[in-house]
């Protein structure tokens, strides 16, 4: 009988991950380049529809990934030591996921194969989002979709 191998999210935590594993956790929806709002009452996030400056809105992708930190000095780049701060991302997003010790959804690259499975099923914002480019920040929470949390 064959071993049935437990795939490497599952069997691994966030700082056990080789570079390659932890990139391709990534699903590529790009929900955490979206711009977001904190309320000042009780400290809730929301996310907007405006897209950071460098996410092509179409794929969901940024148009500058190596040079993403000198381009937008505010860019959060993830790590595993920031797992604990990791509830702002969407439930969705494979690092929170494997950071919750839980499992990722059958529509995740990893999972079903397909890269475009994330748009297909909606799941990310793909034809969908503004860039910030084309909205005044003072307008940004006309464009709110989803609390995080």
């Amino acid at each position: 009988m064959a071993g049935n191998l437990e795939p490497f999210w599952m069997g691994k935590t966030l700082e056990q991950l080789s570079p390659v594993e932890w990139e391709s956790l990534c699903d590529g929806c790009g929900l955490c380049c979206l711009q977001k709002l904190e309320d000042e009452d009780d400290g809730s996030v929301y996310y907007t529809r405006i897209a950071c400056k460098l996410l092509d809105l179409k794929s969901c992708q940024c148009s500058n990934y190596p040079e993403r930190k000198a381009l937008v000095p505010d860019c959060i780049q993830l790590t595993p030591g920031q797992a604990d701060q990791f509830k702002w991302l969407p439930p969705t997003c494979g690092y929170r996921l494997v950071s919750e010790r839980k499992d990722l959804p059958a529509w995740h690259h990893l999972v079903c194969g397909d890269r475009e499975q994330v748009h297909k099923q909606r799941i990310s914002q793909s034809g969908r989002m503004l860039s910030e480019k084309d909205v005044a920040e003072d307008d940004w929470e006309d464009y709110l979709i989803f609390r995080a949390g």
